[in-house]
């Protein structure tokens, strides 16, 4: 009976030692076999800001890649920045995107805003060191609530940037025909990119040949010449006027190829914007 009583006992032990390990022993198992997910933390460059133009507007009306009025308006919507040498890239930077935060003011919200380099600013500070010059509008987006007069009376900044992947929301590729093309002389503003956003090179198909066939040239593309900001342009060479409709390879900052067919059609118009059916993926 003793014996029965002490084997009882040694089970009883035994049971509420059970109760105590078993969570713990499960908890360090978890903790063992528990995964961390990647981090996704972005990579920030440091530099300056300045802000230009009207407190709540677009800097200057187009600057210097050629958007002109475009930069006050959707997808655009004044969040633009005129880019020092390092980002403007003599034209070739335009469209690029970045997001920009401050944090050494007060007024500084500490949060990222999303800015396109859409204006060349080649002097002063903007020489010395990786600058943006932001409207009004984005320089005051940098804020806390009901902060932005006051971020904007600081005047200049030191931000933290990095370069992102520009986001239309389905917003395709836009051909703009400048006003000072004619039959022999097309020269073509190209806007909201996605992805990189910025344009290395342009080549261009005339006669509405499709991908991978020769033109009357007896070549499949034409190379472009930049004109000037995001503006490309192409002459006659052979006394012909140029032959609609035309398609165009474009070539991004990092290399990547999109060919746009028939973007602009027979029949078109100086000062006319023809908006595509297609954009890099974002």
């Amino acid at each position: 009976m003793a014996a029965s009583r002490g084997t009882l006992l040694l089970a009883t032990v035994l049971v509420i030692l059970s109760l105590f390990v078993s969570p713990i022993s499960g908890y360090w198992k978890a903790s063992r076999t528990r995964t961390r997910r990647p981090s996704s933390r972005r990579s920030w460059s440091s530099g300056g800001a300045t802000w230009y133009g009207s407190p709540y507007g677009a800097g200057s009306d187009g600057g210097a890649c050629g958007y002109q009025s475009a930069v006050g308006q959707r997808p655009f919507s004044s969040m633009i920045a005129a880019g020092g040498s390092s980002f403007f890239k003599s034209g070739k930077g335009c469209g690029a995107c970045y997001q920009v935060k401050c944090t050494g003011n007060k007024a500084c919200s500490g949060r990222p805003v999303t800015v396109v380099i859409t204006d060349s600013c080649p002097d002063g500070i903007c020489a010395s060191e990786d600058h943006f010059d932001m409207s009004g509008t984005a320089f005051g987006a940098m804020a806390n609530r009901g902060m932005a007069d006051r971020l904007r009376s600081a005047g200049q900044l030191r931000i933290h940037y990095a370069r992102v992947p520009c986001k239309y929301n389905g917003m395709n590729i836009v051909f703009k025909v400048d006003a000072g093309s004619n039959p022999f002389y097309l020269s073509v503003l190209i806007m909201y990119q996605a992805g990189d956003g910025d344009l290395s090179a342009v080549d261009i198909m005339q006669g509405g040949c499709a991908p991978g066939h020769h033109n009357d040239h007896g070549q499949p593309w034409m190379a472009m010449k930049q004109s000037w900001g995001a503006l490309w342009l192409l002459q006659s060479n052979n006394g012909k006027p140029l032959q609609a409709p035309f398609s165009f390879r474009l070539t991004s900052g990092s290399g990547k190829v999109l060919e746009v067919t028939n973007a602009i059609p027979s029949g078109w118009t100086a000062g006319t914007s023809y908006s595509s059916s297609v954009n890099y993926a974002s």
